[in-house]
């Protein structure tokens, strides 16, 4: 008789050489919560703590045998998606999830480093909305990718990123976790938006430290809990606390806000 698999998360995204960020936190996340990984690599970058110095991508064929690869050797229970580069690699990485749609998949948007490095080449956001982001459980942009996604202007208030989350949704996304770092105010707010759903909001105090890597924190923590069988409102909540516990306690201070 077989055993019984421990489940695993695919994390899907770019490595740092730094450690501060990409696929590094991704895994430390992950195993913090008790659950393993598998990988597919979509980009090798050098990068310190303070800059991005070299980005280089990935055939988008090679990451999709990576993923393919990885679900056969492994009970995936979830995937997390991050850095993906490129238009090219973004298609390649939807074909796996439509061959995939039974497993949960949280999708961190990202398009910029902390230090201001673009992360996505031009014109793949539009492949990103219309190929890969209804094929998502969950996406967690911050307000600042938020704005890029909708083509608008950065809100100002929680009601007008609820709104722009919402257009989103009419375009055929499942749900939208608006991460609150950018705004300002005593707390950080996340707001989790789900079509014919009142929103619901996960708050916690804004702290005067930083630490890099939050929003890949919170993503593969979201979909680590969802792999131990969390409803998504129990992961997301699960996940902000272990975010905000993290940045307690960081040894690096300062007066800048967290960011996620």
């Amino acid at each position: 008789m077989a055993l019984k698999r421990d489940p695993y998360v695919l994390v899907v995204g770019g490595s740092d050489s730094s450690g501060g960020a990409g696929i590094a936190r991704d895994i430390e996340t992950i195993a913090s919560i008790g659950v393993r990984t598998c990988l597919a690599v979509t980009a090798v970058t050098v990068q310190t703590h303070e800059a991005v110095t070299a980005i280089h991508h990935l055939q988008p064929s090679l990451v999709a045998d990576q993923m393919r690869a990885a679900l056969q050797a492994n009970d995936v229970a979830a995937i997390k998606i991050g850095m993906l580069a490129t238009a090219e690699i973004i298609v390649a990485v939807a074909a796996v999830l439509h061959e995939n749609r039974h497993v949960p998949t949280v999708l961190d948007p990202v398009l910029a480093s902390t230090s201001g490095r673009a992360l996505l080449e031009a014109g793949a956001i539009a492949v990103m909305k219309r190929n890969l982001m209804p094929l998502c459980c969950l996406v967690t942009p911050n307000l600042l990718e938020l704005a890029f996604l909708v083509g608008a202007e950065h809100a100002t208030n929680e009601s007008d990123a609820v709104r722009q989350g919402q257009t989103l949704l009419a375009a055929g996304l499942k749900a939208l976790l608006i991460k609150g770092g950018h705004a300002s105010g005593p707390r950080s707010t996340d707001v989790l938006v789900r079509a014919d759903q009142d929103p619901l909001r996960f708050g916690t105090p804004r702290l005067a430290r930083k630490m890099r890597g939050t929003g890949c924190v919170l993503a593969s923590a979201i979909a680590a809990y969802q792999a131990t069988g969390e409803s998504m409102e129990i992961a997301v909540r699960q996940a902000k606390l272990l975010v905000f516990e993290k940045i307690r306690k960081t040894r690096t201070g300062g007066l800048l806000r967290n960011v996620n």
